[in-house]
């Protein structure tokens, strides 16, 4: 960005629908209400499909993967609008920016991929009723779901990439309401002829390829149909498919629409407003097409018990076929089944644990009560210590009691919610070690400009998307796992219920499973782990630029103790599957995970504390009073 007489950007103006600030009330109260139809509609279509046995089929697991994208597609624009009006700032980031477009290209593509992959389970259907369940298996849908996820983050990373390169003038407003990739390319300054090329050519070759098959399915499935004798039969056929029909023309009509009526008008104006059907109408509409045209949403009772729907019917009392047992509860197995090492094993990881909650309630009190660590560092490391004791708190109580009174039980509600809560806590400190990078990079790369960027709003929004992001991704694991029915051998080889080995005790077919874990592992893991790197790659290029030895020094020891910390944590993690893998044994695997479900959390306080002067000077003075 150094030429055609433009500025550093680091900021854009959305100008929204209208500039009459006495209708932005109007636009924000319309907004909001469409917004909040859109996630409790959409939220009620995913809570019914699960809760009902009747609707575990391939087209309403697409139908509830459809609502979730469409949650996430009108997430992406519509809550920064509402804030904007709310707080009358019409600015975006310049990496809210391109984040903004990174998602709304992403979901844009998921719903265009989903409503195709429906379209090839209706003609299936209807085409090929004697040999649907073969056809359209698990495998086949999580395959489907999968390849179009991998495809829509694909093409989303590669527009994204482009745009990067685009350098802007002076010219930075957007006569639009969210960062719409057509209007942010035509303000850059840069050559944008090879962003257009490849924006209009991926925009038709994917949007024509899935449009392509819907066509494809239902010119067969009309063939099919027209072959039906009787006209009861031709209905009954139909109506299975009349609500995708809805909402595809829906889709694809809005859309088209919104170009068609941008290109008559020439008027950005015309394209905003137009905009609005296919990014919050269509998403709105979709669950009330769905529930008010088919019999079988209709009759779920979705203002049933739903915690008791999910947790009884899917968990417990339906798991009924392949010789499975009425599940209530698991064995944990631990360690060692020798009676004489049981004291030992529970000395240890007593004493382990009492050190793990005393050091890092010690870590906190003392941010809490010295003012001089009221910074972003200290309370990212604060949450990471409140983090730690529950994380530790998940295993370790249950595998003392069950030693103390000779019981290995576990309930299977307990084993469900210790796995809900195990999962959020790891992903919590996999995302707090990144944001705490990302505040070493900025601390070192822009100390100028330290505390401008990291804000206690931006402080707080990081800590709050972490655990936003943990909780659904816990959610979904959970919910995966009770879909499954178990049989006969429920022993844990381990001293907490761990996913991967519940998942091997079960009789189900665990391939939608096994690929949702493994996704969301590398998705979870090496995300994060991206952005640290990221963040270290370029505090060390400032670090080699410091001139003086004791420069560089006093850089690199601001970060020495969150470096340390994050090796223990992923070469722990790192040490466990390649160590089960290596050895094939669930023995190996649960003594070596102790390294970064109880190790791990219990020796953070003391790398922050023998490491860094501020919180040695904080402890000493909270505990002997000086």
């Amino acid at each position: 960005m150094d030429s055609c007489n433009k500025t550093r950007v680091s900021e854009f103006l959305l100008l929204g629908i209208l500039e009459d600030k006495d209708l932005q009330p109007l636009t924000y109260g319309l907004f909001l209400s469409m917004y909040l139809v859109t996630v409790f509609g959409n939220m009620l279509i995913i809570l019914a499909i699960f809760s009902d046995l009747r609707l575990h089929t391939p087209m309403y697991f697409f139908l509830s993967n459809l609502s979730f994208v469409d949650i996430c597609f009108i997430s992406t624009t519509v809550p920064k609008a509402l804030v904007n009006i709310q707080t009358q700032n019409k600015v975006i980031t310049y990496a809210g920016c391109i984040t903004q477009i990174y998602f709304f290209l992403l979901f844009v593509e998921l719903d265009n991929f989903l409503l195709t992959i429906m379209a090839y389970d209706r003609y299936v259907a209807i085409c090929h009723p004697m040999h649907y369940t073969v056809i359209m298996n698990y495998q086949l849908c999580g395959l489907l779901v999968l390849v179009s996820w991998i495809v829509s983050v694909l093409h989303a990373v590669f527009q994204g990439l482009m745009m990067l390169q685009l350098s802007f003038g002076t010219q930075l407003e957007i006569p639009h309401y969210f960062c719409e990739p057509n209007q942010v390319v035509q303000l850059t300054c840069s050559d944008s002829f090879l962003n257009e090329l490849v924006m209009y050519f991926t925009l038709v070759l994917l949007a024509t390829v899935p449009l392509a098959g819907i066509f494809y399915s239902y010119s067969k499935i009309v063939s099919s149909i027209c072959a039906i004798s009787s006209a009861r039969g031709k209905y009954k056929a139909f109506s299975t498919c009349a609500s995708h029909i809805s909402v595809v023309s829906l889709f694809y009509c809005t859309g088209l629409g919104v170009y068609l009526s941008s290109a008559a008008n020439h008027s950005s104006q015309t394209s905003s407003t137009a905009s609005v059907l296919y990014t919050m109408v269509t998403p709105m509409l979709n669950p009330f097409i769905y529930s008010l045209r088919n019999k079988d949403v209709k009759t779920t009772s979705i203002f049933m018990n739903t915690s008791h729907a999910i947790f009884c019917h899917s968990g417990i009392k339906h798991m009924e076929p392949r010789n499975n047992t009425h599940v209530l509860e698991f064995v944990l197995l631990g360690f060692s089944q020798d009676p004489d090492l049981q004291p030992i094993i529970y000395g240890i990881f007593l004493s382990m644990y009492l050190i793990t909650v005393a050091g890092n309630m010690l870590i906190i009190l003392a941010i809490i009560s010295d003012a001089n660590l009221h910074t972003p560092m200290y309370f990212f490391l604060s949450n990471l210590s409140f983090v730690d004791i529950c994380f530790t708190s998940t295993t370790v109580p249950k595998m003392l009691v069950n030693i103390q009174t000779k019981r290995k039980t576990i309930q299977y509600a307990e084993c469900i919610t210790q796995m809900y809560f195990f999962l959020i806590f790891v992903e919590l400190d996999n995302f707090l070690l990144a944001v705490m990078a990302y505040d070493r990079y900025v601390a070192i790369c822009h100390p100028l400009h330290y505390t401008s960027i990291m804000s206690r709003r931006l402080c707080g929004f990081l800590v709050l998307v972490s655990w936003i992001v943990s909780v659904l991704h816990a959610l979904l694991q959970s919910v995966m796992v009770l879909q499954l029915s178990f049989c006969t051998d429920l022993e844990i080889p381990h001293f907490f219920c761990e996913l991967n080995q519940v998942a091997q005790l079960t009789c189900s077919d665990t391939f939608l499973n096994d690929v949702v874990m493994y996704f969301a592992l590398v998705l979870l893991a090496t995300v994060p782990l991206s952005g640290i790197l990221y963040s270290y790659s370029r505090i060390v290029s400032s670090i080699r630029a410091i001139s003086t030895a004791q420069g560089k020094y006093k850089a690199f020891s601001t970060c020495a103790s969150h470096l340390s910390v994050v090796s223990l944590f992923y070469c722990t993690g790192l040490g466990v599957y390649l160590s089960s893998a290596a050895s094939h044994s669930s023995q190996a695997s649960a003594t070596a995970s102790v390294m970064y479900t109880v190790v791990t959390p219990m020796l953070n306080p003391f790398i922050y504390s023998l490491r860094n002067k501020d919180v040695k000077r904080a402890l000493k003075r909270l505990l002997v009073g000086k």
